[in-house]
């Protein structure tokens, strides 16, 4: 075992885990103490940011799983209605303070994102479209399921390009950033766990030990040190029980 009693005189209950540091520069972007020594004040302000990102991912809603072709995957009635509740629950969160909106292309995300954006007024916001955030299989899971086997190309491929949407989206603000944003990413269950494994300097291969409801809200904060903190883990208490579901 990995786990052992301090010593002695400890409670037994107090075991030590194993450990390790925080890579403060995990996202590459920490700013140089040596190269901002040399500068006046009003040259730092240039090199550093205050600014607090706020990301918001969104799992999208139930949708119709018997089908094959992926086209055919859309929302269930049920899927639209618990979007239509995650959008009112997103505005009276956030008000007007969205900066932005990215959302998978795949039909059942787009159909969710699609439902929040009636809630807010996007003029200025930029909202986009992209694959980098489609479902996929992002690393094999440890302990590994006996109900879901994708091929070892599957997570060959997949796993890159979900690393690459975790880099893409997952880091401090860069420097010309000044204001706080607060920032909606509506995409898949797997691609949410493995971003918040990744974030929070975790062992990835453990991301298939969270379960994400349909229209929950992962919330995660990235502050100008590098420090990552999870403000929430798949909320949806904004969905009354009977509308709740996982699939």
């Amino acid at each position: 075992s990995n786990c052992k009693v301090v010593n002695k005189t400890d409670h037994p209950a107090r075991i030590r885990y194993p450990t390790r540091s925080w890579d403060s520069n995990w996202d590459c972007m920490k700013p140089d103490k040596e190269a901002l020594e040399n500068l006046t004040d009003e040259e730092k302000e240039g090199k550093i940011t205050k600014a607090v990102r706020h990301l918001y991912l969104v799992r999208h809603g139930q949708y119709e799983m018997e089908h094959d072709d992926k086209s055919k995957k859309i929302l269930t009635e049920l899927g639209r209605e618990q979007a239509a509740i995650t959008g009112e629950r997103l505005k009276e969160l956030l008000g007007d303070k969205v900066t932005s909106f990215d959302i998978s292309t795949a039909v059942r995300a787009t159909e969710t994102g699609n439902i929040i954006l009636k809630h807010f007024d996007t003029e200025g916001v930029p909202v986009t479209y992209t694959d980098i955030l489609v479902e996929g299989a992002p690393c094999q899971p440890v302990p590994e399921p006996e109900h879901w086997k994708p091929e070892p190309w599957e997570f060959h491929q997949d796993g890159a390009r979900i690393e690459a949407a975790f880099k893409k989206y997952v880091h401090r603000a860069h420097t010309e950033q000044k204001e706080d944003s607060h920032e909606v990413i509506v995409c898949h269950g797997n691609v949410i766990r493995y971003m918040v494994c990744r974030a929070l300097q975790f062992d990835p291969e453990g991301w298939l030990r969270m379960s994400l409801a349909n229209c929950s809200i992962t919330h995660i904060t990235i502050r100008p040190n590098g420090n990552v903190g999870l403000r929430g883990l798949g909320e949806k208490g904004h969905l009354s029980p009977e509308k709740m579901t996982y699939n």
